[in-house]
């Protein structure tokens, strides 16, 4: 269970007190959102821990959201424990334990702390690049928060008719969960990305000339190729589960991926340039 529940539990059913559980009434009560757009992605994050229902039982995918509810669920995602201080709360108010937590993470940076704000698009979009900025980095340069996360794939455009990237729009509880969906999946993605390659980096030996190692697998969602760029232009791959050996004098150096064969996100991705030197270079991709 990802920390900080009962405080997102509260923040995102609207109650501005702390009440049992959401988690503890049946999941399979979804009678205002079963035939919603966003129903999988509630029915995820319902599942996962990081958005909530209202005491009810009900969750209101077309209420707009307010800013403590979107901090909460950012909150648990990132897993965010630790807690650095914000002045604007007093204390012994109902939101600064999760406030307190966004501030450590930097997911509120340049944000007016308004714990009942309904969000536009471009406030919830500049909490998300907030949060995801140690995974991807920061925005693409002369976007709006807004049309950034648009372009990267992360927020529905604007409806037809409209400018596509209308920051003013308002952001509802299903909006934020299909956002929230696809952050939550991506960072397990670069989790197991991450694990894979220093699976791959530990195989690496050299002895007399030669690198040996060894591609990770993985199940059939992920593909893993590492590809070595040899001094005559030509490349040579190798894949999922697969052993090497390779000359050394032959080679300028080598990249390694792991990419999501779903959406053909790269997880994660590291180049080795001064091969036989292993040292290496982090090449994820990021927003920008």
């Amino acid at each position: 269970m990802m920390v900080g529940i009962t405080i997102g539990q509260t923040l995102w059913g609207g109650t501005w007190g702390v009440y049992p559980a959401a988690a503890a009434q049946p999941l399979q009560t979804m009678s205002d959102f079963a035939a919603h757009p966003a129903k999988e992605s509630i029915l995820l994050g319902l599942q996962k821990g990081y958005i909530w229902k209202y005491p009810d039982g009900r969750f209101y995918p077309d209420k707009q959201i307010v800013q403590s509810q979107l901090v909460a669920s950012l909150v648990a995602i990132r897993g965010v424990k630790e807690t650095a201080p914000v002045p604007e709360l007093p204390v012994g108010h109902w939101a600064k334990g999760t406030y307190e937590r966004a501030q450590k993470a930097g997911i509120l940076a340049d944000v007016k702390i308004d714990p009942n704000k309904l969000l536009t698009k471009e406030e919830a979009a500049q909490l998300v690049f907030n949060a995801w900025k140690p995974y991807r980095g920061v925005k693409m340069k002369g976007y709006t928060h807004t049309g950034a996360l648009i372009t990267w794939g992360w927020m529905d455009p604007a409806p037809a008719g409209q400018p596509k990237f209308r920051e003013d729009l308002p952001v509802s509880r299903g909006d934020a969960a299909k956002i929230l969906k696809f952050l939550y999946d991506d960072k397990l993605q670069i989790e197991l990305g991450e694990k894979l390659w220093r699976e791959f980096h530990y195989s690496l030996n050299i002895k007399n000339g030669i690198l040996s190692g060894k591609i990770p697998s993985a199940d059939k969602n992920y593909y893993i190729n590492v590809q070595f760029f040899m001094k005559n232009n030509q490349i040579v791959g190798f894949e999922n589960g697969q052993s090497f050996t390779v000359s050394l004098s032959n080679i300028k150096s080598a990249g390694f991926i792991v990419m999501d064969r779903r959406d053909s996100t790269k997880s994660i991705s590291y180049n080795y340039p001064n091969l036989p030197n292993l040292n290496w270079e982090k090449t994820t991709q990021k927003f920008s």
